[in-house]
């Protein structure tokens, strides 16, 4: 048996517009998904799903029955409990040339489903690993990457980036632009995320914004704006990882902060002009920023789900705990551990 976990995720800037072959920087925060592996002496795979914004269930398939399980939820339950799952496991068979391996598998997770944590990432690069060191093969962190943005791919109909799951293989702060992707240095940056309790629908906010940029030059122009802001954070990053100076560098981080804050403001505009903000993310966005927060954005695809902002102080936390909409706030350490093997 293996336990493996990968770490969820936030945009600093970028999301949507990396889609369409433009930067982003995502920034693995300490909330992970744990998944459990253990070898089965047939090929049946069954899974045992909690904390996943669901309600606990398990179900038990084979490759001999239809492409779903036999099970009495609704579809999209299904690809939210276990698409991913089913993709990470069909990773791990060929990576260990195990195609007839079978699995028990179980999922545990503090990351809000489908709320721009980067869930669905964080429980296919585990399970990939998992899945793969349970079969005798250790992956390094990049090929675990690769394999889940396929398992991802393919999931999402063709429509997922590098970035998520890249990030959460990898951890710390990356920046991910095509098929380039590497590690960034980045300070600790002091995250307070807000959560509306709610889920936006992926596909359709990603075609929304294809439908505008096809149909109006200014959406496309608003598009590369967001990479723009991408580079330009890059290099405030750069700067300050690169100095060094007792009180001189608190002084620099403290201004970088700040600045990143700035760009994530303008980053959140754009977004909201592309339509994939909401009245709860707006809502949580400028509570925050009322309560002193340095910047604040929506993170992932939108339409629902969690922002992220930039404060050092409690002022946010409490803020966003008594704002209409928000139905859960806390704060999130960066993450420089990816996926890794648990204690069992």
């Amino acid at each position: 048996m293996v336990v493996s976990s990968a770490p969820g995720k936030v945009y600093l800037f970028g999301e949507h517009a990396v889609v369409y072959g433009e930067p982003a920087v995502p920034c693995a925060i300490e909330r992970r998904a744990r998944v459990t592996v253990e070898a089965r002496d047939d090929d049946r795979i069954r899974v045992h799903a909690e904390d996943l914004s669901l309600d606990g269930f398990t179900v038990e398939y084979s490759d001999e029955n239809d492409d779903a399980p036999d099970v009495d939820v609704s579809e999209s339950l299904i690809q939210a409990g276990i698409g991913y799952i089913d993709a990470a496991v069909e990773q791990a068979r060929d990576a260990a040339d195990a195609p007839d391996a079978g699995f028990d598998i179980t999922v545990e997770s503090d990351i809000p489903l489908g709320a721009g944590l980067g869930s669905s990432a964080a429980v296919t690069t585990a399970g990939i690993d998992a899945g793969t060191r349970e079969l005798g093969v250790e992956l390094p962190a990049e090929e675990v990457a690769e394999r889940a943005y396929r398992a991802e791919l393919e999931v999402q109909d063709g429509e997922a980036s590098r970035a998520d799951t890249f990030c959460s293989a990898t951890g710390g702060a990356v920046r991910v632009e095509g098929d380039d992707c590497r590690s960034i240095d980045a300070p600790d940056l002091p995250f307070v995320i807000g959560f509306d309790g709610g889920t936006g629908d992926t596909g359709e906010l990603v075609a929304g914004v294809r439908a505008l940029r096809e149909e109006y030059d200014f959406a496309a122009d608003t598009v590369e704006s967001i990479g723009d802001i991408v580079r330009h954070g890059e290099e405030v990053l750069t700067e300050t990882t690169g100095e060094h100076g007792g009180a001189s560098e608190s002084e620099s981080l403290r201004e970088t902060i700040a600045e990143l804050g700035e760009l994530m403001n303008f980053n959140h505009g754009l977004l909201e002009a592309l339509g994939v903000s909401s009245r709860s993310l707006d809502q949580m966005v400028w509570a925050a920023r009322d309560a002193g927060a340095l910047g604040a954005k929506l993170t992932g695809a939108g339409g629902g789900g969690c922002i992220v902002a930039l404060d050092p102080t409690e002022g946010t936390e409490t803020a966003l705990e008594y704002t209409q909409g928000c139905e859960t706030a806390f704060r999130a350490r960066l993450d420089t551990d990816g996926v890794r093997v648990e204690d069992e």
